[in-house]
């Protein structure tokens, strides 16, 4: 058994010690990632090394529609043995020791180094460069360390999201995709419905799915979106401006993002959210319904709130990311015609 979609980057294949246990629908590995014996990818699962190299250990199980990816060109992902991963998580540019369970809807940020035997609850955000010490639980946003854990309890969470993981697989509709113009990236793997328009450069990764179920969905030039997020319409509809990033499993329904935004990793933006021009939102926040998030700041929590300003060096970073998904898409759409 394979995964659904191996695509190479910079001419390198993914490393496989053996066969994975199971790949799920949709499920997806990129570029310079080794993955160890006995590895299990659920439904649209991602690991993407496309830009430094992803290593996993025997015995890694990644739940449906979770994400393990690098910081390109900057930071790698290195992943123990026995390592269990949730559903909807995200492992970002991170270390993790082995014997660790990361349960559902958990966000690992750049830099942060997870100790071994550690257990990050369901929902929990690791912030940038936090150190985890092994043997312990952790859980909240930011996480804090809560109590020491046993090898018996570590065994019995991962064997749960296991469990869940088994009762999960199964089949999909297929995608169609949309037409789209040379310039525009829907990867194979992305599932789009109802009344989409993506706007010239505009890049949807690996496992996406946007729904316009009942308004439509307007993706403005030069955005990006990236694996595992979730769009939904069911009211007035989903408008992005131009030159934003949509971060790894984000989730939104009927909202305004406008221009040069990014909205960070495992965020999930509520029914009426007004996003102004030139926002950054920090990874695993939340908005309320109706918020207003006012151009020219950083904002993050739960629920977000003003945590300064938006100074030259993150709009920079900004820019920087959006020229970087342009050309990934370029790139990867002439993978995906060479592999179909």
């Amino acid at each position: 058994m394979t995964p659904d979609l191996i695509l190479p980057h910079d001419g390198i294949l993914p490393v496989f010690a053996s066969r994975p246990v199971w790949c799920g629908r949709a499920s997806t590995v990129i570029g310079a990632a080794t993955l160890g014996a006995q590895a299990w990818l659920g439904d649209d699962s991602v690991i993407r090394a496309d830009g430094q190299p992803i290593t996993a250990g025997d015995r890694f199980w990644l739940g449906a529609r979770s994400t393990v990816h690098i910081a390109t060109e900057s930071l790698p992902t290195q992943i123990g043995d026995r390592v269990t991963v949730g559903r909807n998580a995200v492992v970002h540019a991170c270390t993790v020791g082995s014997d660790v369970v990361i349960e559902d809807d958990a966000i690992i940020l750049d830099g942060a180094v997870v100790g071994d035997g550690v257990l990050i609850e369901a929902g929990a955000t690791i912030f940038p460069r936090s150190t985890l010490e092994a043997g312990f639980a952790y859980g909240g946003n930011p996480a804090k360390r809560l109590r020491p854990i046993s090898s018996e309890e570590l065994a019995e969470r991962a064997e749960r999201l296991r469990e869940a993981a088994g009762e999960s697989a199964g089949a999909h509709a297929e995608a169609v995709p949309p037409e789209v113009e040379e310039s525009v990236f829907v990867a194979r793997t992305a599932r789009l419905s109802g009344r989409i328009a993506l706007g010239a450069g505009a890049t949807v990764l690996f496992s996406c799915e946007l729904a316009a179920e009942v308004g439509p969905i307007v993706v403005g030039a030069d955005t990006n979106i990236q694996d595992n997020t979730v769009i939904r319409s069911r009211g007035e509809g989903v408008v992005i401006g131009r030159d934003t990033t949509i971060g790894h499993n984000v989730r939104m329904a009927d909202c305004r993002i406008g221009a040069r935004s990014l909205i960070g990793i495992g965020s999930v933006l509520a029914p009426g959210t007004v996003v102004a021009d030139d926002v950054m939102l920090a990874g695993g926040s939340t908005t309320d319904p109706g918020q207003l998030l006012e151009g020219g700041h950083l904002w993050g929590g739960r629920p977000a709130r003003i945590l300064g300003a938006l100074d030259q060096g993150k709009r920079a970073l900004m820019s920087h990311i959006v020229e970087g998904y342009c050309r990934h898409g370029r790139e990867y759409r002439l993978l995906q015609e060479q592999e179909s």
